[in-house]
């Protein structure tokens, strides 16, 4: 699968963050980077521009089908979090939730935009969700893809079991396919999500991660995320969508009420996929999706009419 866009790069905090851009007519756009002189900030726009954020084994390359099917009308990017895809790791080791939220915000000053649509899954939608609840005016609506704070016993398991005995080196991007049972299909997807290494690739993710899990392995415990997420999210004001994998593995289906119940305000649809939704079934994404972000629209022009 390949989508034209454009990549980009801003300073935040201790890191350089990557981006990618897809914008109206991005089926002409080349490759090449662009500085932020080239984005056109939301004024220009009827729809809110989309910032797409990853989970925990994902980077910004695997939002770029549905970002393509939404780019007709509104910009969007999708980035790599610090620690992640082609955005520098933390020197520090800081991949703390207020941190990584603060990285989305810098990246919505370098672009120029007041406020956006965050579209986060899993693990980047708690560093969006905080964003949404301590600096409300910068979203105008949020999307959270198969996320909750409470992980499913069987998923956790699956996530850490996958993280922590990913290989450190694969001597060629076809290994690590078969390592992650990936298809012939996706071989250009590996390619960007490999770092050529001396003897190999290795996985464009900061082993910081790595090493968390293989420590939870060990001893059973979990790390502290160090914020209470069912807070935040009773703390969000803005229009939030939350799309559910209905065989997800990470997001109960016993949870959803407890979202219901943590803000009325959340809309929950289930959408026909496992946990990662957009790239199982993005037909069924999209379904959701596209009328959540017209009512959008709708309700913008209700209060300016």
């Amino acid at each position: 699968m390949s989508v034209a866009h454009r990549t980009g790069t801003c300073t935040s905090a201790d890191v350089t963050l990557s981006y990618r851009r897809l914008s109206l007519g991005s089926e002409s756009l080349g490759s090449e980077s662009l500085g932020s002189e080239y984005f056109y900030s939301d004024p220009f726009y009827s729809d809110p521009n989309v910032v797409f954020v990853h989970g925990l084994s994902y980077f910004s390359y695997d939002w770029l089908e549905v970002a393509a099917a939404l780019a007709s009308d509104r910009e969007c990017v999708a980035m790599d979090m610090r620690g992640f895809g082609d955005s520098a790791w933390s020197a520090a080791k800081d991949y703390s939730v207020p941190t990584m939220a603060r990285d989305i915000a810098n990246l919505l000053d370098h672009l120029g935009w007041k406020r956006a649509v965050l579209v986060a899954h899993s693990m980047g939608a708690r560093n969006a969700a905080y964003l949404a609840a301590t600096e409300p005016q910068r979203i105008a609506a949020l999307i959270l893809v198969d996320y909750s704070p409470e992980n499913a016993p069987a998923g956790s398991r699956r996530v850490a079991q996958t993280v922590a005995r990913a290989p450190d080196l694969f001597p060629t991007i076809e290994d690590a396919m078969r390592h992650f049972n990936a298809r012939a299909a996706q071989r250009e997807r590996f390619e960007a999500y490999l770092r050529p290494v001396p003897g190999g690739y290795a996985i464009k993710r900061d082993p910081y991660f790595r090493d968390q899990f293989r420590r939870a392995l060990e001893t059973g415990e979990r790390p502290r995320l160090g914020v209470d997420m069912w807070q935040i999210l009773a703390a969000i004001t803005c229009p939030t969508l939350v799309l559910r994998g209905s065989r997800s593995d990470l997001f109960a289906a016993e949870t959803v009420a407890k979202m219901r119940a943590a803000n009325p305000r959340f809309t929950v649809i289930e959408v026909d996929a496992p946990h990662n939704v957009h790239g199982e079934n993005p037909d069924g994404f999209l379904a959701a999706v596209k009328p959540f972000l017209a009512s959008l629209k709708e309700t913008r022009h209700e209060q300016t009419a």
